[in-house]
């Protein structure tokens, strides 16, 4: 299997507002494995579909060790969110070569499709908490460097396009 290639930042599918999806079909759950696909591959924990150049509320996430336990999540929406926060290093690979310590809170409550297409409740803690809240950032066309400060945002910007060139 193949995936489409991230897109680059700042490519406008990364500061636009995915579109809800209408109802879970045989199309949308190819999608969902085309992502897992891609998330595997980088490896990490957690994808949007926005970051494959595609403008659905879609995301994956996989903090298992084992792998293939993906969540697959059309329309995520927090419902609640812990008040102790938890410090992680994110990354994306649409923003590649850097990282960045990120405060999120520990522990969400979730409300989402799921691949059956009914609506599902879940809590999620400590690094699937942060990878669920990293995918919903990249669906309201937010990325993980948002959370910084315009100083650091820009040295990390700036040093990734080093990186590239």
């Amino acid at each position: 299997m193949t995936h489409r290639p991230y897109v680059k930042y700042p490519h406008k599918c990364l500061r636009t507002a995915a579109d809800p999806v209408e109802a879970v079909t045989d199309e949308i759950r190819a999608i969902w494995d085309e992502m897992i696909f891609a998330m595997d591959a980088m490896p990490g924990v957690g994808l949007a579909a926005p970051q494959l150049g595609i403008m659905l509320r879609l995301a994956v996430v996989d903090a298992s060790d084992e792998r293939g336990q993906a969540v697959r999540m059309a329309n995520p929406e927090i419902l609640h969110a812990s008040t102790q926060s938890r410090e992680h290093e994110e990354a994306s690979p649409n923003l590649p070569g850097v990282s960045a310590v990120i405060s999120r809170p520990r522990a969400v409550t979730v409300r989402f499709l799921n691949k059956a297409g009914e609506v599902e409740e879940r809590d999620f803690v400590n690094i699937w908490a942060t990878s669920v809240q990293h995918q919903i950032d990249h669906l309201n066309g937010k990325m993980y460097v948002d959370h910084l400060s315009k100083v650091k945002r820009d040295m990390l910007v700036k040093k990734a396009r080093k990186l590239a060139r």
